[in-house]
């Protein structure tokens, strides 16, 4: 049972509980008591009408901010797809002399240790 379905149901239940125990235990008259009954049964029904309709708010208000996520999570897609792409298109053709200028420097540096090893 959904959260919301449980507290509607314990609203209900509390309410009628609540009911019957003033009913039996007031000192009250009748009347004073289905006055005051028939008051608290308006009070729950405008606090159910209420719940209902901020509820009906929140569920809106989820399906268009999941909407929203949706649509800006593929852009963002796209456009990392699209940067990545780019990228490669940008470095693959330097890919080998990127290489080579690394093995070079690992070379220099190869030798700049043994010159300072030997000194």
């Amino acid at each position: 049972m959904s959260k919301g379905k449980s507290f509607i149901l314990g609203l209900l239940v509390g309410g009628t509980v609540s009911a019957a125990v003033t009913l039996l235990s007031t000192p009250e008259s009748g009347r004073d008591v289905r006055v005051r009954v028939k008051d608290q049964g308006m009070e729950l029904k405008l606090l159910l009408n209420r719940l209902k309709v901020e509820g009906l708010r929140l569920q809106q208000q989820i399906k268009h901010t999941s909407k929203e996520g949706a649509v800006l999570i593929k852009e963002l897609t796209d456009e990392i797809r699209t940067s990545v792409e780019e990228w490669k298109e940008t470095v693959e053709p330097h890919q080998e002399s990127i290489y080579q200028s690394l093995e070079q420097i690992e070379t220099s540096l190869k030798d700049l240790e043994n010159k300072v090893k030997n000194h």
